[in-house]
């Protein structure tokens, strides 16, 4: 079972970058999460582990499987006849705008039976997920340029 949610922003890559990767404030900007634990350190590193709440869901356990910095990660969990790959990718579009690509790939002997109960749940997740994310980044880049502005006019007095 795959799941995909696509969303532009204005906000440059760097800034949508920094937000996805730091996963632990994740629960400040989408209301698809309650809780982000680190279990191996805050680093967004292939092996490092995160527990992870996410409301009328199991707390699950999700293990970065690929980084690359600057422009996507990769996680997955595992549950009895269910492994869940997301994948998370910004790309600067040709228009200076960035776009966000976030995903779900539900595979083993179960998936499609979990689907049943989860999909419409899981695609309303990511769309959260997406619009969140547009949002902090847009907000970090704002913010980052009135630290800017505020610098550039106080340091001419």
């Amino acid at each position: 079972m795959d799941y995909e949610q696509t969303i532009s922003t204005t906000a440059n890559i760097d800034h949508c970058w920094t937000v996805l990767a730091d996963v632990t404030t994740y629960p400040q900007w989408t209301a698809s999460m309650s809780a982000v634990e680190p279990l191996d350190g805050p680093a967004l590193r292939p092996g490092n582990r995160f527990r992870i709440r996410q409301p009328g869901l199991p707390t699950t356990v999700w293990r970065v499987s690929e980084v690359s910095a600057g422009a996507s990660f990769a996680w997955e969990a595992h549950a009895p006849g269910v492994r869940t790959l997301a994948h998370h990718r910004v790309d600067r579009q040709p228009d200076g705008t960035t776009r966000i690509r976030i995903g779900i790939r539900q595979t083993g002997p179960l998936a499609r039976t979990v689907a049943l109960f989860t999909a419409a749940k899981t695609r309303r997740y990511l769309r959260l997920e997406a619009a969140g994310l547009k949002a902090a980044a847009e907000a970090a880049e704002a913010a980052a340029t009135a630290a800017d502005d505020g610098t550039a006019s106080t340091s001419g007095r």
